[in-house]
């Protein structure tokens, strides 16, 4: 027998071994694909996908919600009861309780923290029920305000909050399966992707959503499902889209806010924070097809660290698009400043007025102000800030507009 025709002989029971299990494998996706998707969790995804999960753990996205049980160091203060009934004195005009009836919570209560960018608000529990303590720390300044001081126990936070802060909720049994914007959150239940076996490619790859193979208006609606504000349309009560997944339509689970609610001024523009949504819908960047993924990252190898994750920093983004052909008008002045300053203004808020930038990205002149109240990109910058709104839309007509030609025509010689 030669070399060739042993080998042969050795490797057989190998091969019908092999052939067993991918047939096995076969049979288990046929049952596996029969059951509904569940989540599993990013850590699972993990396994197969190191390097996007790494990038993911940098981003707010996956600080949304933090357990205190397995770091303390999440709570970005002291919860110094003292102190914060200090700060609070200082507000008692605003609140709806009695300062000496308002619950001020222990660092034993509070089991996970909700946010680490602008502010920070706890998750305490109640009769086995998740509430947002009504204390929240603003990051910036450092001082303590009340949020829901009078109704903060009415208001169960899965319900209202919670599909947003956390992957995997389930409101009948009111439980989450993992803290924080996780993988599942844009990609959808991951059971089926990942219990595949890598031999089934073209099954796997169908199992899961990726919003970069989606069409632009379904895969912004995936972000939009959150960076928004309004009520469930599946489940009485709720703030958050319940039912919704990504890949499907946003509408036909969640309706935004309108024009007269509180959260937007009366040109409809947003006040309020995670409604960025709301003013994309407004913008001439929807008309044109440039989306949230546009000009964000989610997890892009590398990571790069800038502010709001970005694919480029500051006006190169802009100007990765818009060629500017003249110096005329505002930009003739304005060469100090940057895009951002003037066609994304800071009028909306987070922890504090004016934290948050307008995704209308359209300048906001003086009259704006007059008209509807809302803030105006000139008096944005410190050097406006105080001055009178309509000797300020004086001069930008002035500096604005197109005079007409003087002279005489001179005719082209023949």
């Amino acid at each position: 027998m030669t070399f060739v025709s042993r080998l042969a002989f050795l490797l057989l029971p190998l091969s019908v071994f092999l052939l067993q299990s991918v047939s096995a494998q076969t049979m288990d996706s046929k049952k596996l694909l029969s059951e509904p998707k569940t989540y599993v969790g990013s850590e699972v995804c993990k396994t197969c996908h190191l390097e996007h999960y790494d990038a993911w753990k940098r981003t707010l996205h996956s600080k949304m919600l933090q357990d205190v049980s397995k770091n303390e160091d999440v709570i970005v203060t002291e919860l110094d009861q003292a102190v914060m009934k200090e700060d609070f004195k200082k507000i008692e005009k605003k609140l709806k309780t009695p300062l000496d009836q308002v619950y001020f919570p222990k660092r034993e209560d509070v089991m996970y923290t909700i946010g680490s960018q602008w502010k920070q608000r706890y998750l305490v529990k109640k009769d086995g029920t998740y509430y947002i303590a009504p204390t929240q720390f603003n990051i910036d300044t450092g001082r303590w305000v009340n949020y829901h001081d009078h109704d903060w126990d009415k208001r169960p936070w899965l319900k209202k909050c919670g599909g947003c802060h956390a992957t995997g909720v389930d409101l009948e049994k009111e439980t989450f399966l993992e803290p924080g914007v996780g993988c599942e959150s844009c990609h959808g239940p991951g059971s089926h992707h990942a219990s595949l076996p890598a031999t089934e490619t073209f099954k796997k790859r169908a199992t899961i959503v990726n919003p970069s193979k989606l069409t632009g208006g379904v895969a912004t609606q995936i972000c939009g499902s959150c960076h928004n504000r309004g009520k469930a349309t599946k489940f009485k009560g709720a703030g958050w889209p319940v039912g919704y997944r990504p890949g499907k339509a946003l509408e036909t689970y969640y309706k935004s806010i309108e024009i007269g609610d509180k959260h937007l001024y009366a040109s409809g523009l947003s006040k309020g924070h995670h409604q960025q949504y709301i003013d994309w819908k407004k913008s001439r960047h929807a008309d044109s097809g440039v989306n949230c993924m546009s000009c964000h990252v989610v997890h892009q190898l590398g990571n790069p660290l800038f502010k709001s994750k970005t694919k480029l920093e500051g006006d190169k983004l802009c100007t990765s698009c818009h060629e500017q052909v003249a110096n005329v008008g505002a930009h003739s002045v304005h060469s100090f400043g940057n895009c951002a300053n003037c066609h994304m203004p800071r009028i909306a808020k987070s922890a504090e007025s004016g934290d948050i930038r307008s995704h209308v990205f359209t300048a906001l002149l003086p009259k704006d102000t007059i008209e509807t109240g809302v803030p105006n990109s000139c008096q944005t910058c410190h050097k406006h800030k105080d001055e009178d709104p309509a000797d300020l839309q004086k001069r930008w007509d002035a500096l604005t507009t197109r005079r007409a030609p003087a002279g005489e025509m001179v005719k082209a010689n023949q």
